[in-house]
């Protein structure tokens, strides 16, 4: 692991939460791995304390399991779990596009079309990372424009447990080509006011991906 930089102005519990967050979302800390307080301190080049608060606030989002005798390990990602998780989204991201569409201001439209086009820039190049962050960003700016703060909170949670799998479907190649054309029909039926047909579209852009998981289940069996 990365030394944590101590330069920066946050607290040591929240840089040993984020980096150690970061490393599960993106798959460099495997579902089931052990997370051994000890190791982790001296590969992250800090005390125990740290390393023990970051890995409870990890176990709050359900990234990691804490059980007796076992220890502290990060969570598996079945199946089962991606399809749950993405049945909410449809219902939320189609309800958030709908009155977004309607609520959306002049300013925010041109921000939605500049973060959409960063997206196919990064899918252009190839850049995992960058495709990954603006994915989010373009969920969660669509999600903001609904002005719902419930909606928001509780998107907010989903996308968070979304992130592990959106580093899994973007190892397909064949997502590249379509996931961009998807999110450009969302954005186009928001800045055009259709909330019907944003709405729509949104809940078929998360019943696309619904699909690509089950075609993963098939794939493992």
């Amino acid at each position: 692991m990365m030394d944590v930089d101590l330069q920066i102005q946050k607290p040591l519990r929240e840089l040993v939460y984020l980096e150690l967050k970061h490393k599960i979302l993106t798959g460099e800390i495997k579902a089931r791995t052990r997370l051994m307080e000890i190791d982790l301190a001296e590969r992250m080049n800090v005390s125990r304390t740290p390393i023990r608060e970051a890995i409870r606030e990890l176990a709050t989002d359900g990234l990691v399991v804490i059980e007796p005798r076992r220890g502290a390990y990060v969570s598996d990602i079945s199946v089962q779990n991606m399809l749950d998780i993405f049945e909410v989204r449809e219902d939320l991201e189609g309800l958030a596009a709908g009155l977004a569409a309607q609520r959306i201001t002049e300013e925010e439209k041109l921000a939605l079309s500049k973060m959409h086009r960063l997206y196919e820039m990064a899918v252009e190049a190839r850049d995992k990372e960058e495709i990954v962050e603006y994915d989010e960003k373009f969920h969660n700016f669509i999600v903001r424009c609904s002005r719902n703060n419930v909606l928001i909170e509780l998107s907010r949670q989903v996308q968070e447990l979304s992130m592990r799998f959106r580093y899994l479907y973007y190892d397909d190649g064949n997502v590249f080509e379509r996931i961009p054309k998807e999110h450009k029909h969302i954005m186009e039926a928001i800045v055009s006011g259709d909330a019907e047909k944003a709405r729509r579209e949104a809940e078929e852009h998360i019943k696309d991906l619904k699909q690509f998981i089950v075609g993963l289940d098939k794939v493992t069996r």
